[in-house]
């Protein structure tokens, strides 16, 4: 999930994954950025750090786009981690999916499996880029899109890190979205950010989508997601919650808890959606000691 309004968000590899339109180029003195050909698309990427131990870093819906200001503003996902995270133990990787920020065009849709197809471009991505095995770290709904990769892709994901995730869609979920799905209610300062990128008709229409597109799950048994496929994730995981989320209660991280053998859950009293962001030295320790212990 990925709701700005309220404080936030947003297989087989082979001959699928092709390496043309590589265009890396240096950004700053310590990342590199460019494109890479996956599956069909040109998907956008920064790169930072030189450590042994490979990290995605999965976005959420709206701000994923401003991955590339590096600013460790509230205007970015994953600022503080692209910037903080310790460059000698870690390589660390950001992206736009498809249909977002820099990966376009294609326009970004919602079909039913767009989960699915994020999670298999974000592992085909890594492999395309030289990374045999990586940890994920997964906020809103790139969370949802950390847990299929980790569940369809046991041999190469090593660790992961959600927050801000869900399995399914629940009642109480499916009337907060429609509470926000006309994007002319909301304050013009939530919406500059998006239409300063796509323009206010598209970011309206795909904001529409996406609505659309999440509470469709909700027509599923039990609202699945990904309900399913959580028992088949093997690699350690930590599920992280900020008990003053407004959009994620906290039935949705102790299902995770329940269902994911071995996962652990680290609660953070004053933490909202964007915990990593607020809480950035705090979310970061705890997240280079999970991934090294």
């Amino acid at each position: 999930m990925a709701l700005v309004l309220l404080g936030r968000r947003v297989f087989k590899s082979g001959s699928v994954v092709q390496r043309t339109m590589t265009a890396t180029q240096p950004y700053c003195s310590w990342v590199t950025s460019g494109r890479q050909r996956v599956n069909g698309v040109d998907l956008y990427y920064e790169q930072t750090g030189k450590g042994e131990h490979a990290v995605l870093l999965i976005p959420g819906l709206w701000f994923l786009n401003h991955i590339y200001f590096l600013s460790g503003s509230t205007k970015t996902d994953f600022g503080p981690q692209l910037k903080s995270l310790n460059k000698e133990r870690f390589t660390v990787v950001g992206w736009d999916p498809r249909g977002y920020g820099k990966s376009r065009p294609p326009d970004r849709d919602f079909p039913p499996d767009f989960f699915e197809r994020d999670a298999k471009d974000a592992v085909d991505l890594m492999k395309t880029l030289g990374f045999g095995n990586f940890s994920l770290l997964g906020w809103s709904d790139g969370g949802i899109t950390a847990l299929i990769a980790a569940a369809t892709n046991p041999e190469v994901i090593k660790k992961m890190v959600v927050w801000g995730s869900n399995a399914f869609v629940s009642d109480e979920d499916l009337q907060l979205y429609n509470m926000v799905r006309d994007v002319s209610r909301w304050s013009a300062r939530m919406r500059q950010p998006m239409e300063e990128v796509y323009g206010a008709q598209v970011f309206a229409q795909t904001w529409e989508a996406w609505v659309d597109g999440i509470a469709q799950f909700a027509k599923r048994p039990g609202g699945s997601i990904c309900r399913e496929q959580l028992p088949l994730i093997s690699c350690p995981t930590l599920i992280v919650h900020g008990e003053k989320d407004p959009m994620v209660p906290r039935f949705h991280p102790q299902y995770l808890l329940k269902h994911i053998k071995g996962s652990r859950l680290h609660s953070m009293p004053e933490g909202k959606h964007n915990l990593h962001l607020r809480y950035a030295d705090e979310f970061n320790k705890l997240v280079e000691d999970f991934l090294e212990g």
